[in-house]
Parts: C-alpha cells; sequence; structure tokens
C-alpha cells in the first residue's frame, strides 16, 4: 500500500488529496504532493522518502507547513500468516516541534492507530493490488 502513492490519502490520517505523485516514488528522495485540510481551508505541500526497504521498512519526512515536518517510520514483521505494523512519528521542526513530548505523543498515537487501521483494511481489501510490486 505505501508503494502506491495515490493511496495516501486513504491512509493518512488528515491527508485529504494528491496532487501528483513523482515517477520515482517510492524511491528514496522521491516525494508525493499532497494537500491536508478541508475545503477552503487546504494547505498544499509534501512528503519525501527518505529510507525504503520493502516489505519491512520505510522513513518519511511528511510536511504540513505552517503547521510544521514530522519524520515517520513505518516497520513491518512478520507473523503467522500476515505482519505486525509498527508507526513511530515525532515533530522535527516547526511549531509541532514545540509540543511538550508527553501531550504531542497522546495526539500522534490516536492519529496513528488510525492511520494504521486504514492501512490494514487497504490491504486486506486489497487495494492497489492491480499495481506492481515496488521492491
Amino acid at each position: 500500500m505505501l508503494a502506491y502513492g495515490w493511496l495516501f490519502p486513504s491512509w493518512v490520517v488528515g491527508a485529504s488529496r494528491i496532487r501528483e505523485v513523482d515517477a520515482a516514488w517510492p524511491a528514496p528522495d522521491s516525494q508525493i504532493h499532497h494537500s491536508f485540510g478541508v475545503w477552503p481551508a487546504v494547505i498544499d505541500d509534501t512528503t519525501s522518502v527518505i529510507a525504503w526497504d520493502a516489505p519491512r521498512h520505510a522513513e518519511f519526512v511528511a510536511r504540513g507547513w505552517p503547521i510544521g515536518e514530522a519524520h515517520v517510520i513505518i516497520d513491518a514483521q512478520p507473523r503467522g500468516s500476515g505482519s505486525v505494523v509498527r508507526m513511530d512519528e515525532y515533530a522535527s521542526s516547526g511549531p509541532g516541534a514545540l509540543v511538550p513530548e508527553p501531550l504531542m505523543a497522546v495526539a500522534i498515537k490516536v492519529r496513528n492507530t488510525e492511520a494504521l487501521q486504514r492501512l490494514a483494511w487497504l490491504a486486506e481489501g486489497g487495494a492497489a493490488s492491480d499495481q506492481p510490486e515496488v521492491r
């Protein structure tokens, strides 16, 4: 699911639309050009790939200025006939980085729990199954 950038707003909480996905996505340094918010208060920005080791590991820088930037790490480990997926995120710059860590951790946990549930629904439902596998 992560390799198919056009699905980004289907699982990323707050993302409202995709404007463009770099042809090289998800290669390191490639970007998704997304928007977040609710119309008419929609902000355009990007998410960049830092590291990609499918299907085990991915790292991104998610931008949402003027709120700031976040470093997002997603790791998957096989378990039985499925996988366990973990998602870590922290504000890396901007006003979000000034929020006290305990408060930010609670907000991010709630958001990322929902994001992982959406990602699971997409994976279990076969979303983008007609897309080529990216390694």
